[in-house]
């Protein structure tokens, strides 16, 4: 988690905070701040969470897994492919079952197949 102590730091000061402000929201000591930051160190999983959630961060940035603060679901390209198999049902769902391992471009084209496939149900469903 070396990433962490200065994202939280920095996320922080950003917000004009001191180290017992946070503390305080978050329901843990001052000094934990402090550790946090200076890498001594590890949150337990509700405490980042909660992080996240104050600072309107995800997880992932905080940890230093990706540089986006945010994870726009709408753009997020797995959310997205993830939404439109769920509204197509299970069996949908066992047909691509190989969707680790594909690339952002064919899960795009999956996507638009697949709401291809969800508006023609809806017109069937509309005559019917």
């Amino acid at each position: 988690m070396y990433m962490f102590g200065k994202r939280i730091k920095e996320l922080r000061k950003k917000k004009g905070l001191t180290q017992k402000a946070l503390a305080s929201y978050l329901g843990i000591s001052d000094r934990a701040i402090g550790y946090y930051e200076n890498e001594q160190r590890t949150p337990p999983p509700d405490i980042l969470q909660k992080i996240a959630d104050f600072f309107n961060v995800s997880v992932d940035y905080l940890l230093g897994r990706t540089d986006k603060k945010n994870i726009d679901a709408a753009n997020d390209i797995d959310e997205r492919l993830h939404k439109v198999m769920k509204e197509l049902g299970p069996d949908v769902l066992l047909a691509f079952y190989d969707l680790p391992n594909m690339t952002d471009k064919e899960k795009e084209n999956v996507i638009t197949l697949l709401e291809g496939i969800k508006a023609k149900r809806e017109k069937q469903k509309k005559k019917e």
